[in-house]
């Protein structure tokens, strides 16, 4: 009897949670100071992914994402340091341009500039 009654009353509190009436709220941005709208949609979508309110606006966000240490925000080891990968000048041996690749050019295999490389291949 005991455990039909918890279960109800937890029932009851995540049906309560899903019932909430959200309203939009302007947030002050913790880095830059200013205002920004967190719509009654957006905290719903927070609400059901567990997340909490955020403390930055957009544009931090999105800058703080860019410049962060991980490879711009993409999470384990794939796309982590991409930027500082050194590059070589070579010439595409299709069409004759000049480009950059991030390996070093073997003098026996040809390479190719991106546009020849995705017609080609």
């Amino acid at each position: 009897m005991l455990g039909k009654l918890v279960s109800k009353e937890k029932g009851k509190e995540i049906q309560k949670m899903y019932d909430q009436n959200f309203q939009d709220k302007d947030i002050q941005c913790v880095e830059c100071s200013a205002s920004f709208n967190f719509s009654a949609d957006d905290q719903d979508f927070y609400n059901q992914k567990g997340y909490s309110s955020p403390k930055r606006c957009p544009v931090c966000r999105a800058n703080r994402k860019a410049n962060s240490q991980r490879g711009g925000g993409s999470r384990g080891g794939f796309g982590g340091g991409r930027q500082n990968k050194p590059q070589f000048d070579v010439v595409c041996s299709a069409c004759g341009c000049e480009t950059t690749v991030p390996f070093e050019p073997k003098n026996d295999r040809p390479v190719y500039c991106s546009d020849c490389y995705r017609n080609n291949y």
